[in-house]
């Protein structure tokens, strides 16, 4: 038998509300948690895709989740918008508010979404890219439990602590970037762990503080930040920005909440949203014009700009389906209550 399995994403998105609905959840949070977690499998973000189902489920099982969660939108100020998650998941929440918050953003130029009280488990991309399809340029940053340790120490203080930015470029797939703060994102680990690999260099300590390449002491010890003290800073500032200055809390906090569930994360998101037609009225064309030239000279010399590979996944996995290893799959038809000889999927090499 093969050791991976190909599904369409018609069948992924009805794996994945099968799965959610089956454990209680209220049908819109099935619905913004399934569009997540799929649109991140299009692009072949693994960690972030399909595989999320499985936290998710655990995180309802053991009671975390308001599975009947209704976000509270509180408009704040002439630059703010509020929603209370209400104890469920962040996507729910940020659909609850990003139209209110665009709204403000196309009249001032810029308008921020605080969402507090929020399971975040996904990518942060899918919450930024859209806006720059929209014309808008967005940054989006949250906390999660504290698995990182600062740079010169051993314990964990930080969360991953993702960073995300989109630019909108007329015609064509949006500049986007999305990365943790530590020097991988948790979820590459667990992958590891699951296949039996070693992780790089650099990644992680164990237990005890010292450097380790194997994904299960690296889950027990402490995850370290991308580029030391700077990769430190910012996830320093994610932790701030997105937790007192929403209201909510720190990763260490968080953590403790959690006390050894070990389901999503519960804290805050902040999302800033820029209107570049308001900073630049009738000056946009020119601006974004010049933005393709900075765009032009990085590809012009053969790098790489963040998402391109995204992208391609994009188109191949759209037309050729969804690939996800074998063991995967049948942890999500059981998950499913499907047996994986019912018919219902596909299954080729």
């Amino acid at each position: 038998m093969s050791d991976t399995v190909t599904i369409t994403v018609a069948e992924a998105i009805n794996l994945s509300m099968t799965i959610l609905r089956r454990t209680g959840l209220s049908e819109a949070q099935c619905d913004a948690v399934s569009d997540v977690v799929v649109r991140t499998q299009i692009d072949d973000c693994h960690s972030h895709g399909l595989y999320r189902l499985l936290g998710c489920v655990h995180s309802i099982a053991v009671g975390r989740i308001n599975k009947t969660a209704e976000p509270k939108l509180s408009d704040m100020a002439p630059g703010i918008v509020r929603v209370d998650a209400d104890h469920g998941f962040s996507s729910l929440a940020y659909r609850a508010g990003i139209d209110a918050v665009v709204a403000k953003a196309r009249v001032q130029g810029l308008a921020a979404l605080a969402i507090n009280n929020c399971y975040h488990f996904s990518a942060l991309w899918p919450e930024v890219e859209p806006l720059a399809d929209q014309g808008l340029a967005a940054i989006a940053l949250t906390p999660s439990h504290s698995w990182v340790a600062p740079a010169g120490g051993t314990q964990p203080v930080f969360g991953t602590n993702p960073f995300a930015f989109a630019w909108p470029r007329p015609g064509q797939h949006p500049f986007v970037f999305d990365f943790a703060t530590s020097a991988t994102a948790r979820g590459e680990i667990e992958l590891h762990r699951r296949a039996g690999k070693p992780i790089a260099d650099g990644l992680a300590l164990d237990d005890k503080g010292s450097p380790t390449t194997d994904p299960t002491e690296a889950l027990k010890g402490a995850m370290l930040t991308f580029g030391g003290h700077k990769g430190s800073a910012l996830s320093t500032m994610v932790e701030l920005l997105a937790g007192p200055l929403i209201g909510d809390m720190l990763s260490i906090e968080s953590k403790a909440d959690d006390a050894q569930i070990g389901a999503s994360p519960l804290h805050g998101e902040l999302i800033l949203v820029f209107d570049p037609e308001s900073f630049l009225a009738g000056a946009l064309g020119e601006n974004l014009a010049r933005a393709e030239l900075l765009f032009d000279a990085i590809t012009g010399q053969g790098a790489r700009l963040p998402s391109q590979r995204r992208y391609e996944a994009r188109e191949r996995n759209q037309r050729g389906g969804l690939t996800i290893p074998a063991a995967l799959f049948g942890e999500l038809l059981e998950l499913a209550g499907l047996a994986p000889a019912s018919g219902t999927f596909r299954q080729t090499a």
